[in-house]
């Protein structure tokens, strides 16, 4: 089954990836794969500090999955995975789509601030030649009415 990545992090942008992957999946019979990054330097303290930071970070993690995940299910009737990492954003994406042959197409949410896209979309636009999958990238004024329309 051929399976949406999307990147669950703290941007607002993040929210309309979700929604898009989730409703292209539901109408395509795939499935979506939600990928967070915990970053290394928030653990650079002695080592208990860090693994009670760490927890604390996959405990916010779990939390923010379950919002949208009851939402997928409730809405689209998706039933998201959540796959967690540890490392630099940018190289861990890349990671695991390499690695995982279910995934079909990365989502990525654009900011819509004048600032630009955001940091991911930069960056890994960069580096689109290379990956193994294509990617979507949606923007993040898309209203439900539009985001909707479009899948």
């Amino acid at each position: 089954m051929r399976k949406f990545l999307v990147i669950l992090d703290d941007s607002r942008e993040c929210l309309n990836a979700m929604r898009f992957a989730a409703m292209r999946a539901a109408k395509t019979g795939g499935g979506v794969k939600i990928l967070s990054i915990i970053q290394p330097e928030e653990f650079n303290h002695w080592i208990g500090v860090g693994d009670i930071m760490r927890e604390e970070a996959r405990e916010r993690i779990h939390a923010h999955f379950e919002v949208f995940a009851k939402w997928m299910r409730d809405r689209q009737g998706v039933d998201p995975e959540l796959v967690i990492r540890e490392g630099e954003t940018i190289p861990e994406i890349v990671a695991q789509i390499k690695e995982d042959n279910e995934v079909g197409v990365l989502v990525l949410g654009a900011s819509d601030a004048n600032k630009g896209p955001g940091p991911l979309v930069t960056q890994l636009t960069r580096s689109s030649g290379t990956l193994p999958v294509p990617i979507t990238i949606v923007p993040g004024d898309l209203s439900k009415e539009r985001l909707e329309a479009i899948t």
